[in-house]
């Protein structure tokens, strides 16, 4: 076994999603990291934080900027996280005099943090495109299958007579009030972080909520009205959604699942996967994974709702264990949604016709 599905060279073929690892990709994040920094500098610039010349050096530093990995690799082993040795590699680029006005009024959480919010914007558009093309395509299905009859089961043993257009529009509803969901959630996590060492903006003084506006605007981000350094209630709401809509397509994969059984035909698919042992196998691999996808996510909201628990102004311990959950429940939601257009664009027929 592998320790990431989602990145496998070989298990992504099945779990892997490449636009959204993209977004948490290693050169995604450096360039962020950088993006935030020459925001930060502009910003302070402009409001006499720094002078022109330190601007003009700290912004030749970052400019093609590619730090020595290795010693970021050291970094994170002694420090916890990339941004001290990612600094001091950046400063040593800049030189004297000015180095010390790079990241000058900021500290490491709100490189991060903002990096974050960086990727996941990028995730979010890749999910609401996603979410629009999976409801389309169920109402496509159901035009075409609406009055087609189906058994109708409760607790799985057969109940009464629906129509195969019945069942879609459970599949469908839910999928549809995400979207407002995630559109919500997606603009509470794409927001600016800029506390400063405790998350009090001290150290900007009377200038912290005009730097902030100015980074966001250049960084195409919202305003913070103040730090979340400690406050991660919109991330933990993001997550919520991201398992809700696996949740649901879990609940359409596993209906196809038990619908595709032979002696129940009540689906037909093309293209199943193979049986290394049984030939007359054709199994529902894109069904089966949306289940599986939906019970990862519904076990790592959990965890995201611990990762609420920051001690007192910055946590290394809640904070880590973002790192570690996030990603992956974004990379789960965006497999889910791919997996479920395939499944959808596999299916033939839903229910029997009504006979003349």
């Amino acid at each position: 076994m592998v320790v990431s599905l989602f990145t496998d060279p070989v298990w992504s073929g099945l779990f892997g999603d490449e636009e959204v690892e993209s977004a948490f990709s290693l050169e995604a994040t450096l360039q962020h990291y950088l993006a935030y920094e020459v925001a930060l500098t502009n910003a302070l610039s402009e409001h006499a934080l720094i002078s022109a010349d330190a601007k003009e050096a700290v912004l030749k530093g970052c400019e093609g900027f590619e730090p020595d990995l290795a010693g970021l690799k050291a970094g994170v082993a002694k420090d916890g996280l990339p941004i001290p040795a990612f600094i001091a590699q950046l400063r040593a680029r800049i030189g004297e005099p000015h180095a010390s006005a790079c990241h000058k009024t900021s500290t490491s959480q709100d490189v991060m943090d903002t990096a974050l919010a960086l990727a996941l914007k990028q995730v979010s558009q890749v999910l609401t495109t996603r979410l629009a093309a999976v409801i389309d395509a169920l109402e496509t299905l159901k035009s075409a299958n609406a009055d087609h009859t189906l058994m109708g089961r409760t607790r799985m043993q057969a109940a009464l007579p629906i129509t195969a257009g019945d069942r879609i529009a459970t599949w469908i509803a839910p999928l549809e009030r995400y979207q407002q969901k995630l559109e919500d959630a997606a603009k509470q996590v794409s927001v600016l972080q800029y506390g400063g060492p405790v998350g009090t903006s001290a150290t900007q003084g009377e200038h912290a909520e005009v730097i902030a506006s100015q980074m966001a605007v250049e960084l195409d981000l919202g305003v913070p009205t103040q730090s979340w350094h400690t406050q991660r209630d919109d991330l933990v709401d993001y997550a919520n959604v991201l398992s809700m809509i696996s949740g649901s397509l879990g609940k359409l994969g596993a209906d196809v699942t038990l619908m595709a059984q032979q002696g129940v035909g009540e689906i037909k698919l093309t293209g199943g996967g193979s049986s290394s042992a049984m030939a007359h196998k054709h199994n529902p691999i894109n069904a089966e994974l949306l289940v599986t996808l939906a019970r990862y996510n519904s076990t790592q909201v959990s965890a995201m709702h611990s990762a609420l628990v920051h001690e007192q102004e910055r946590s290394g311990v809640a904070w880590a264990l973002e790192w570690m959950i996030l990603p992956g429940m974004c990379m789960a939601t965006g497999a889910g949604l791919q997996s479920a257009l395939k499944l959808l664009q596999q299916t033939e027929w839903i229910g029997a016709p009504l006979s003349d």
